[in-house]
């Protein structure tokens, strides 16, 4: 009895520190895309609802792979001959490992290999940093780095939801459900 105790005031306390960043602004961020052009987060993706999904170590970055596909077919990809029941989202996409601390040095080894295996149309959606990582863990949460963090930011920057982990059917439609509430709220 006392483990499911622990493990629900764990949950509750992980969705607490999730969705203590709702509300904040999304923290500044300059980084580059894989078609090597530069973006700072959220000034150049002002006026207009985006998904930022972060990781800061290597298996975060394996399990941001994961979702690679599904945010591109979700919310990047364009369908040329819309059929009646195409919808498709008007909001920005990046995926972004970061290079902190000792990784910095393996930054463009690492964009270069990438460039050679992913995507060309997913390219300019993948976005690389190289920096610090306090301020990050600050004003988003972060309190684990073993996992991606997503976050939903409105026009103005203002993140409206946030999630993290492994690529989930259930996690992907929970951040569908939030771009689509967020867009109606504008």
């Amino acid at each position: 009895m006392k483990k499911i105790l622990l493990y629900s005031a764990s949950l509750i306390f992980l969705t607490v520190m999730l969705k203590a960043q709702v509300g904040n602004q999304f923290p500044k961020m300059e980084a580059e895309s894989l078609t090597n052009e530069f973006v700072n987060l959220p000034a150049d993706i002002s006026g207009k609802h985006s998904l930022i999904g972060l990781a800061y170590s290597k298996k975060a970055e394996d399990d941001l792979k994961g979702w690679f596909e599904p945010i591109y077919n979700q919310f990047i990809y364009k369908n040329p001959n819309p059929g009646p029941f195409d919808f498709s989202f008007d909001v920005h996409a990046y995926l972004v490992p970061m290079f902190t601390g000792a990784k910095r040095p393996a930054y463009k080894k690492v964009m270069n290999n990438l460039k050679k295996t992913i995507d060309l149309r997913l390219q300019p959606n993948v976005l690389f940093y190289k920096g610090t990582i306090k301020e990050y863990k600050d004003a988003l949460n972060f309190d684990g780095n073993d996992v991606p963090y997503f976050y939903v930011i409105d026009p103005k920057g203002k993140i409206v939801y946030s999630t993290s982990g492994r690529y989930t059917k259930q996690k992907m439609q929970e951040i569908t459900d939030a771009v689509e509430s967020a867009m109606e709220m504008e």
